[in-house]
């Protein structure tokens, strides 16, 4: 991974790879290989376009479980082994909903610079029940696979979930999570496509020395303001028409996007 992009002040921004659904999952269509074949499409789109990373996430896997079962995990390894082949930029890996040792096992297998994990230090509630923090975990499993180099990108209070002790603060989340291991911050709004607030990203800045990425809702129009306060940003359903997680990346909306960067 380059410390040069990931970095505090660098501007970086990761452009999202949303797998179609995986072997086993509801809407899985029994074409394996078009899963790739789209992993790939848009990991190059996003490439060309400029952006500085990618993350390749099982996002077609709805509704989504904790952990990936067994045919989930060798599909993800092979999505994200296609990628890294295809692209020259770093590629990270989300095992969604929240599988930090098969996060870790998919790249240190196929060479990923990152992972993000959605629930490090928090404890949540999301549709597959209860879900508990995987700080620990994903440390010693990190360590125990021989590949420390693997940065942990951790989401503090995540979107698409709650917290089971609310009163608990972004601040107390986001010092947790570094004391933990975390590399980078990211935080969200509360739904995919909703805009971090500007205030949350203000407020996790003035507590870490860690880079802090906008994690949802970043788009041409909103992409500088964001980039003013946050290090980073992670960008996915607006870089597709219509903002429709299913569709394959848009080369012209990236561009678009990257271009409200320079307005």
């Amino acid at each position: 991974m380059s410390k040069e992009k990931f970095s505090i002040g660098s501007e970086t921004v990761i452009g999202m790879v949303h797998c179609l659904p995986l072997p086993t999952t509801a809407g899985f269509d029994g074409d394996y290989q078009k899963i790739l074949d789209r992993a790939v499409q848009d990991a190059v789109t996003l490439e060309k376009a400029g952006v500085d990373a990618v993350i390749v996430e099982n996002m077609g896997d709805t509704p989504f479980s904790a952990l990936l079962n067994k045919a989930q995990l060798a599909a993800l390894t092979a999505a994200t082994l296609a990628v890294k082949n295809a692209v020259n930029i770093p590629v990270g890996v989300d095992a969604a909903f929240n599988d930090c040792e098969a996060n870790i096992a998919i790249a240190a297998i196929t060479g990923a610079s990152f992972i993000r994990v959605p629930v490090f230090v928090d404890t949540v509630i999301f549709t597959d029940g209860v879900i508990n923090p995987c700080a620990k975990k994903c440390m010693e499993y990190r360590k125990a696979m021989g590949k420390e180099d693997i940065k942990v990108l951790a989401d503090v209070q995540v979107k698409h979930a709650h917290m089971v002790l609310p009163y608990i603060t972004v601040e107390q989340s986001a010092k947790e999570a570094v004391d933990s291991g975390a590399d980078g911050i990211i935080v969200t709004g509360t739904q995919i496509g909703e805009e971090t607030p500007l205030d949350l990203i203000k407020r996790v800045k003035n507590v870490v020395k860690v880079p802090v990425f906008a994690g949802s809702g970043v788009k041409a129009e909103n992409i500088k303001d964001q980039l003013q306060i946050a290090d980073g940003v992670i960008i996915g359903s607006s870089l597709k028409e219509g903002g429709i997680i299913s569709n394959p990346i848009s080369y012209d909306l990236v561009k678009k996007v990257l271009d409200g960067l320079n307005a």
